[in-house]
């Protein structure tokens, strides 16, 4: 069932709203990101514009991606979930308007600031995800919560590639970023996507005892993702191959416990299953760029664009109900909007492997991903901006 917001949530937005809680603004903010920074670099490159950019278009492409689009999804969730799972205050108001100034300005620095010293713009892009893990770091140090350490220590390893990135222009860093955002996609997607489907089952008279979670290998995929990244970044191919091949093995052996096909009636459901099932394809991609010599740009995208882009659309159009107090019914032409954003995966990994040619490839692809998060921006712009409908704070 899909629903649309109502006059009156509508009529109950403002700007004060979107900083009441880290998700608002960050999912609006990444959203609009990605509906401008995506058709802004197929212009460059098709040479239809040229902007004044901080590096070249290619690598601003990738860093927008990865250190733009990707560290807004992850404050925005982290910096939600932290204080659900440490029972603490959230950031709001204005320290939550300075941390998005320093996000936002990373963005306009890159986009505009090819004049500018080198110094200013990394510092500025550099400082974005370190405020995020403190922000979080002292919530989770005084709840004890030792669990929740993997994930900034995966936060950690990816800013320490944003470093390599902008500081080299080398794009083994933007790979082993990729790796850290599947290894962190996996965290996440592992702690949720069996939780829900088990929920969804139990609530409908189903056994939702066939779904499983396994914590030690959940760890040893993780652990696996990390050293491949550490391989990766250092040049060790054969060895690289090796491990993303036991990376994707781990992860399929995940997903099958997860039985994502017994909720596959349910949208907000089967499209977690699906994106993550994007983490496997990606590394046996990366395993056959390294053995066969296939296209890197198969395996990245299928990582980027199928399964960072496509759980973060999931991901968002769930918290962004539940943490705002409305029903899990997705708001009407979401699930089109799922479906367009695997298709632009599947089309952009086909165009990468010269099965598509590159021009209605990328073109379609990029049709698809705006037509994906537009929808998103129209449908979620009056949630994100509106009070809870259960009139409680946040």
């Amino acid at each position: 069932m899909q629903a649309h917001p109502t006059s009156a949530e509508q009529s109950g937005a403002s700007l004060k709203q979107l900083f009441a809680y880290p998700f608002r603004i960050f999912f609006l903010s990444m959203t609009v990101l990605t509906l401008v920074g995506i058709p802004l670099w197929v212009l460059e490159v098709s040479g239809v514009i040229q902007l004044p950019l901080a590096m070249p278009a290619l690598f601003w492409h990738q860093h927008e991606m990865l250190f733009g689009f990707l560290s807004a999804a992850i404050a925005g969730f982290l910096l939600t979930a932290v204080c659900v799972w440490t029972q603490t205050e959230r950031i709001h108001g204005i320290p939550l308007m300075l941390l998005w100034a320093v996000w936002l300005a990373g963005r306009l620095l890159l986009a505009l600031g090819g004049s500018l010293p080198e110094l200013l713009v990394h510092a500025v892009n550099l400082a974005f995800l370190p405020l995020v893990m403190i922000d979080a770091g002292w919530r989770i140090w005084h709840a004890r919560q030792k669990r929740q350490l993997m994930i900034l220590a995966v936060l950690g390893l990816l800013w320490l590639m944003q470093v390599g990135f902008v500081t080299r222009l080398d794009m083994s860093f933007s790979y082993g970023a990729l790796i850290m955002a599947m290894a962190l996609i996996s965290i996440v997607g592992g702690r949720i996507t069996p939780a829900f489907t088990a929920g969804w089952l139990r609530q409908r008279g189903y056994d939702a005892s066939r779904v499983k979670m396994i914590a030690p290998l959940d760890l040893v995929n993780l652990l696996a993702m990390v050293v491949l990244m550490a391989s990766l970044v250092t040049g060790w191919q054969i060895l690289t191959a090796i491990l993303a091949l036991i990376a994707a093995g781990l992860m399929l052996t995940r997903l099958f416990n997860w039985k994502g096909w017994l909720a596959r009636s349910e949208p907000l459901l089967w499209i977690l299953h699906l994106s993550l099932l994007w983490v496997p394809v990606a590394l046996i991609l990366l395993a056959g760029s390294l053995l066969a010599g296939w296209p890197s740009s198969a395996w990245s995208h299928a990582a980027g664009t199928g399964a960072v882009g496509c759980l973060i659309l999931g991901v968002i159009a769930r918290v962004s109900l539940g943490h705002t107090g409305r029903p899990l019914q997705l708001p009407r032409g979401m699930v089109a909007a799922f479906v367009a954003i695997q298709l632009a995966a599947l089309i952009r990994v086909l165009t990468a492997l010269e099965v598509i040619p590159w021009h209605p490839g990328i073109g379609s692809s990029t049709v698809l991903w705006v037509f994906a998060y537009g929808v998103f921006l129209i449908r979620y712009t009056g949630v994100l901006a509106s009070p809870r409908a259960d009139g409680k704070e946040g």
